[in-house]
């Protein structure tokens, strides 16, 4: 698993930014300011919970987890995805709601303004430092495509969290100043509302990737297909009849292959050559650590 800094940058913005927007908020008493401070509490806990289940999923395999605790990470995001995030948009737009119905004006609103300008500044260094990460591993894949594609919960997560900062601080200026300049409060808490039906919307996305990667997902087409080329490239065998493939983690896959072996070759032979096979399979695909090849009937 290669560098995770940035969630290390996107906690640090987050803790920072959530605390000087819930300043502004009891300044200015902004429904807005505080459903963005909500979001940004939300997104500090959700990376929190990101790099524990990294943490957790570097741990060594034991008589416990045979095959490792790459899965951990898994689990946390689809906890971040279905919880954090849910919770964190019901809450803003339940507070929109009550805003909304209870419309308040105060006249001290340029904490709003200083805070949402250097939260916008920082928070697109955070989504920055992700989305280069991403831009690194995603290649020319289109954004949409490699989100779906993507095996790394923590690099998704944190790029579409940033995201929703950004959308999110722009709705919340565009609340307070349609608000001022109309005078009419309503203005600020249907931003609430809208900010937290934002983070739901997020969510049911996040929730879908996360779920797919948990129940267990395969291998690229390609890979499979230049790996069953490998196995039937050895002249011990004729033929690859079934092939299994699951990530359990980022950068650990577990494959399975059924071949047929030629019907002359002996206990010993077979055995020399599912050992060459495994190594030249892992030398051209690292992440295949666990590969398990059972001899079957043609």
């Amino acid at each position: 698993m290669g560098s995770r800094s940035f969630i290390y940058v996107s906690v640090a913005v987050d803790l920072l930014i959530a605390v000087s927007k819930f300043i502004a908020a009891a300044f200015t008493g902004s429904s807005a300011m505080i459903s963005e401070g909500i979001h940004s509490v939300i997104d500090s806990i959700s990376q929190l919970l990101l790099v524990w289940g990294i943490k957790i999923s570097r741990r060594r395999a034991d008589r416990y987890r045979p095959f490792g605790y790459g899965r951990e990470l898994y689990f946390w995001s689809f906890v971040v995805s279905l919880i954090i995030f849910i919770v964190g948009g019901c809450i803003s737009f339940y507070e929109g709601l009550l805003r909304f119905r209870h419309p308040e004006f105060d006249s001290s609103i340029t904490w709003n303004y200083v805070v949402l300008l250097i939260s916008l500044v920082f928070t697109a260094i955070s989504m920055f430092t992700t989305l280069k990460v991403f831009n690194l591993e995603r290649g020319r894949i289109a954004f949409w495509t490699a989100i779906k594609q993507s095996k790394d919960p923590s690099v998704f997560i944190t790029l579409l969290g940033d995201a929703g900062d950004v959308l999110g601080l722009f709705i919340a200026f565009l609340g307070i100043s349609l608000g001022r300049y109309y005078h009419d409060a309503h203005f600020d808490g249907a931003a609430s509302m809208l900010i937290g039906a934002m983070l739901i919307v997020i969510s049911f996305i996040l929730v879908r990737e996360s779920k797919s990667l948990l129940m267990g997902e395969t291998t690229s087409r390609k890979t499979l297909r230049r790996v069953v080329a490998i196995a039937e490239g050895d002249t011990s065998v004729i033929r690859v009849k079934r092939h299994f493939s699951m990530y359990l983690s980022p950068d650990e896959v577990i494959l399975q292959l059924n071949a047929v072996f030629e019907d002359d070759l002996t206990t010993q032979q077979i055995t020399d050559a599912i050992e060459r096979i495994i190594k030249h399979i892992q030398k051209e695909f690292p992440r295949m650590k666990q590969i398990f090849i059972e001899p079957v009937k043609g």
